[in-house]
């Protein structure tokens, strides 16, 4: 199991240049987790996408829907305690320290393509490559 963050969920659902490293990044672990904070997060980008033209808005809502179907049995709560002392202890966003605090709790990895995050959380945050090569020889 995996902490999936919204910038990997979205490169799974919605087709960019870091979308095969999503699809591996599932292929090699199916399981994944996110705060609830994520189905938010994602709605705003498919918002962003649709008044950009990238995406028209029927194209929008049934991504919306598969991503929260394949992710509605991983959405998990997190610490307000915990996130918020993240958050104040590094400089990043509540955002953020919501799925940083998840992958703390879990004892999991939290991938990222958040080059930023997966720096200020070496301990726990990995993006997607190296994710990968951590999995395959």
């Amino acid at each position: 199991m995996i902490v999936a963050d919204c910038t990997l969920i979205a490169h799974l659902f919605i087709h960019t240049v870091e979308t095969e490293l999503a699809r591996t990044v599932l292929r090699l672990d199916n399981e994944w987790a996110a705060p609830p904070l994520w189905g938010s997060e994602f709605r705003n980008l498919l918002a962003k996408y649709v008044r950009a033209d990238r995406l028209a808005l029927h194209a929008a809502l049934d991504t919306a829907i598969m991503a929260e179907q394949f992710m509605a049995p991983g959405v998990r709560p997190v610490s307000v305690v915990q996130v918020l002392t993240i958050a104040a202890s590094s400089g990043c966003s509540a955002y953020d320290a919501e799925y940083v605090s998840l992958a703390v709790a879990l004892r999991i990895p939290l991938v990222t393509s958040d080059q930023r995050l997966a720096g200020l959380f070496p301990e726990v945050a990995v993006t997607p490559g190296e994710f990968i090569g951590r999995r395959v020889p």
